[in-house]
């Protein structure tokens, strides 16, 4: 694919002037906008707005004819981010700039200089190291299992993307003290790298390391090819650039060539990757190598309620300073919220239980399930919460599962759609269009009552239906959208991970939440052992594990609601204690204490002694109130209630309305029919008082 020709005019701009464009920052971000010139540092707290201010730097750079759009080159670490940064551009009129992850703009160009310098075809990319490092384990004499070669796959990504070849892994490892891989000595693991590295050339394909790799040493070997790039890109912004690799950097260096037009955006806080490769050195050094280096901080956190924000600022007050500098300290832009609630559960099945029953209750208040996250530390943990919030009616997402442009159902409904592209009416609106044809995919107007595969397939399909409503609303008046425009979207989408919501709570770990903001955020097993994890055995790990923790603390926009379990099984010995992170911010007393649920029904109530049967009798009562009504169980009252109910037994109007959960609005709708079932259960035939 050839390189995009210069000279080309922005098309599309809007009628705004470069005035209005800088009208929309705060003074920091209106600073970033203004700094046109390199080299540039962005330092960004989290929520402090940095894509709008360097997506906006990049338009005003347009607007006034600093930058021509096709000589500036964004790049970031993933496809999702590269999309974004794409859309807001495309929006501010700044079309022509290239916005990519690293690994797309060095396979763009590596594809189109190796005919000229190589010669034919480029070799193929090996998408997955598993089989290679298989065959190169087996040819080194190791028997190794899937767990390992996962493993071992990481550790040679790792050792190219640091730049450390077989001969110096072993010194390289001892250096800075790295674990050994699944019980493999570095010895070992430095000759699997040889084999790794032999297997591949035998098979003639490269892997996405080697992308980098090559294009750099092409930039560095052939002057003509560098002259060329160098030519075309002029302006180049990093956004993420505390997780930059040494390979990426290496890749960079060469793409500028000895200049200094180059604007990086960063947080050292938030550097969470170092196990990949990732270092923040370069941020943290970037006044010392670029002399007179522009320093611009980013402190509005506008995502945050000041709650939050002070959470996260105690959370790192008491780190050191890094590359002369100490953290950044937000300053919260929205009005206060509710207090950071702290919460110790007797067992891990109670915390699922209870934070699913909390779930329950935000949704029921208003909160959509899309914009709650359940965020721990190991994937593992993530099936006690799979499980309570089944049993609590609440539809949930596991993050880092397949992802949505993968699915069957919605490949098919592309591929209708496709069809439908050609032959739509133009008379007939989009949405409506996209209904009709995604009905014939097995989509309703009405969800199915089922859960599972069905109501998945629908949930996906309803997410494209949600997406044709918002191009529609987005579209101008003159330039109604099209059907072919919205494939055009889905198609843009798909290439980047740009998924629409589905709606379900979110449930991930950490490290997959970063990048992520939700309106409620659970921080769950934030216990010793978890939190930092077992496996930080330097000090370099534990506060890599608090900068974690920080990632986490502000995805949360309001809510933030942080627990550990004392044991790990109901009725276990209490031995755990939660993490050192949080010494001078929790309680010394417990806020709740949830004892452990009964036949795993999220069952918190007053005391823990209730009656069973009139629980389930209740459960039963309200299973039939949501089949009838075609609501989720958990709207009509959350199992904690019912337990309450069934713990104190109310035979009036005011000892109902004592219950937690239970309001005038669930007095009138469905007071009498509790007040009937206690009464039967105490041998009453009616409620001690009417319902008025």
């Amino acid at each position: 694919m050839p390189l995009p020709p210069q000279g080309l005019p922005a098309r599309g701009l809007p009628a705004r002037t470069a005035d209005a464009l800088l009208e929309a920052l705060d003074p920091d971000q209106r600073d970033v906008a203004l700094a046109l010139t390199g080299p540039v540092c962005v330092l960004a707290g989290a929520g402090t707005g940095k894509t709008r201010a360097i997506t906006h730097r990049i338009a005003y750079g347009v607007r006034t004819g600093a930058y021509n759009p096709t000589s500036v080159l964004a790049v970031t670490f993933t496809a999702r981010a590269a999309g974004e940064m794409r859309t807001r551009l495309r929006e501010l009129g700044a079309t022509g700039v290239q916005a990519r992850t690293f690994h797309a703009a060095a396979l763009r160009q590596l594809g189109y200089f190796w005919p000229q310098v190589v010669g034919g075809a480029p070799p193929r990319i090996l998408e997955h190291k598993a089989q290679a490092v298989a065959e190169a384990a087996r040819r080194v004499g190791i028997s190794v299992d899937r767990i390992a070669v996962r493993d071992l796959a990481s550790e040679v990504e790792w050792s190219k993307v640091s730049l450390v070849t077989a001969e110096d892994y072993e010194r390289a490892c001892a250096a800075i003290s790295r674990p050994p891989v699944s019980g493999y000595d570095h010895r070992t693991v430095a000759r699997l790298i040889t084999a790794y590295e032999e297997v591949k050339t035998e098979r003639a394909v490269i892997d996405f390391e080697d992308v980098l790799l090559m294009l750099a040493d092409m930039l560095a070997s052939y002057g003509k090819v560098a002259d060329e790039v160098r030519r075309q890109y002029r302006h180049f912004v990093v956004d993420e650039y505390q997780d930059v690799s040494p390979l990426q950097q290496l890749l960079l260096d060469q793409w500028l060539g000895g200049r200094k037009e180059i604007c990086v955006v960063g947080d050292p806080s938030q550097t969470i990757y170092s196990f990949t490769g990732a270092t923040p050195r370069h941020l943290l050094g970037f006044s010392s190598r670029y002399a007179g280096a522009q320093v611009i901080r980013l402190v509005r956190d506008y995502r945050s309620t000041p709650q939050v924000v002070a959470a996260a600022n105690r959370l790192l007050a008491r780190t050191g300073r890094r590359g002369g500098q100490g953290p950044l300290e937000l300053v919260a832009q929205r009005p206060a919220g509710p207090p950071v609630a702290f919460t110790t559960y007797d067992d891990d099945e109670s915390e699922a239980s209870g934070i699913a029953e909390r779930i329950g209750r935000l949704v029921a208040a208003g909160t959509p399930p899309s914009e709650v996250a359940v965020l721990y530390r190991t994937n593992s943990q993530s099936a006690a919460f799979e499980s309570a919030l089944a049993d609590a009616g609440i539809g949930y997402l596991v993050r880092g599962g397949e992802r949505f442009f993968q699915r069957k159902e919605v490949r098919d409904a592309l591929v209708l759609l496709r069809g439908a592209a050609r032959s739509a009416d133009a008379d007939v609106p989009m949405p409506e269009t996209v209904r009709d044809v995604l009905i014939s995919a097995g989509w309703s107007a009405e969800p199915p009552a089922s859960r599972g595969a069905a109501r998945e397939r629908w949930e996906s399909l309803q997410a494209l239906v949600a997406l044709a409503d918002d191009v529609a609303a987005l579209a101008e008046e003159e330039s109604p959208a099209t059907v072919a425009g919205f494939v055009a979207e889905l198609d843009e989408r798909a290439s980047a991970q740009h998924a629409p919501t589905v709606e379900g709570v979110t449930l991930a770990s950490l490290h997959a939440a970063k990048g992520l903001e939700w309106d409620a955020v659970f921080l769950a097993g934030m216990s010793e052992g978890l939190m930092p994890i077992s496996l930080a055995d330097t000090d370099a790990a534990v506060a890599e594990e608090r900068r974690l923790l920080y990632v986490g603390i502000t995805r949360a926009r309001e809510h933030l609601d942080i627990s550990f379990a004392r044991s790990r099984n109901p009725g276990g010995r209490a031995t755990r204690r939660r993490t050192r992170f949080l010494d001078g911010m929790w309680p010394d007393a417990p806020r709740t204490q949830h004892r452990r649920p009964a036949k795993g029904a999220a069952r918190a109530s007053l005391s823990g002694e209730y009656d069973e049967a009139l629980f389930d009798e209740l459960r039963e009562w309200r299973r039939g109130v949501a089949q009838e009504t075609d609501k989720p169980a958990f709207t009509i009252l959350v199992d904690a209630t019912l337990a309450a109910v069934a713990e104190t037994r109310p035979s009036s109007v005011a000892e109902l309305a004592r219950i937690n959960g239970i309001g005038p609005a669930k007095i009138e709708r469905y007071g009498a029919s509790l007040l009937e079932i206690v009464g039967r259960a105490d041998g009453r035939k009616d409620p001690a008082e009417p319902i008025s």
